[in-house]
């Protein structure tokens, strides 16, 4: 099962006991526009790394190849 960005963020602020405003507040912006990113669950590469800065989490991008199976 391949979850959304929105949804794996979810899952770990419930790990976190953190809400969505408690993550805003973190990042320095209002709850309306995290929520909207959620909501449409659009998240730059920046926005990526930043919430995993305030969550003192690590985060990997990486590409799987569909033909070969090789992560990049």
């Amino acid at each position: 099962m391949n979850l959304t960005v929105s949804e794996k963020l979810k899952i770990l602020l419930g790990r976190k006991n953190l809400t969505i405003k408690d993550l805003a507040d973190k990042l320095g912006t209002s709850r309306q526009n995290l929520s909207n990113k959620f909501s449409r669950d659009n998240f730059s590469e920046k926005d990526i790394k930043q919430i995993a800065e305030a969550l003192n989490c690590d985060c990997e991008i990486k590409f799987k190849m569909k033909d070969t199976g090789e992560e990049i």
